[in-house]
């Protein structure tokens, strides 16, 4: 059975058609490449898979059935990296994944904490607030959480490697093949060119006037 599925989706924006009658899915172990110019609907695809928005029609499933009945179940099994770090400026790296792991219920100490910002290469930076790292480092602390939500079956990551520099990049490419290796899937919208060894499929969006 396919973790995560879209049946004949169509996304309308402002009298503008991006994308209509769109199916496809993903199993586990399995990654969807999902391509296309700017404007062609990639990040309002991804907005419906997480359901912040509404498709103009169709249904998105988790292991069969609607997001929507299964809110709960689905939303516990996810997690979204969007063009929006989610971070508050004000906090540091540590404050905002303390933050994040409160509303996700995820179980975690201090020193598993800064264990992983060393890990993600920001060894020394764990007490500044956020405002005074770089897009980069930014990016690594918000890319923390697929990390930290290990129960997580499905990713949905729209550009992931913006700002990041060829090591963050190469980290941030093993840990989906670790994801991937344990079952899960991955969406993945990017400029990059992928070189995963796991099962990859592509959607490609045309640009519709």
């Amino acid at each position: 059975m396919a973790l995560l599925s879209g049946q004949n989706l169509s996304c309308v924006k402002q009298d503008r058609t991006l994308f209509e009658n769109i199916t496809f899915s993903v199993h586990p172990a399995e990654l969807l490449y999902i391509r296309g110019q700017n404007g062609s609907g990639k990040t309002s695809l991804l907005r419906i898979l997480v359901g912040l928005s509404d498709p103009a029609s169709g249904a998105v499933l988790f292991n069969g059935q609607s997001i929507i009945e299964v809110a709960d179940a689905y939303h516990q099994g996810l997690v979204y990296f969007g063009h929006k770090l989610g971070l508050n400026l004000s906090l540091n790296g540590i404050e905002n994944l303390q933050f994040w792991c409160q509303l996700n219920n995820v179980v975690v100490d201090d020193n598993q904490l800064f264990a992983l910002m060393a890990a993600l290469g920001l060894v020394g930076l764990e007490d500044l607030p956020v405002r005074q790292l770089s897009a980069g480092q930014q990016r690594r602390v918000a890319l923390a959480r697929l990390w930290l939500k290990t129960d997580a079956k499905i990713w949905i990551l729209d550009e992931p490697f913006t700002a990041l520099d060829v090591q963050g990049i190469e980290l941030l490419k093993s840990k989906m093949v670790q994801h991937l290796s344990q079952g899960g899937g991955v969406i993945i919208t990017s400029h990059q060119q992928l070189d995963i060894p796991y099962q990859t499929s592509e959607l490609m969006l045309e640009y519709r006037l």
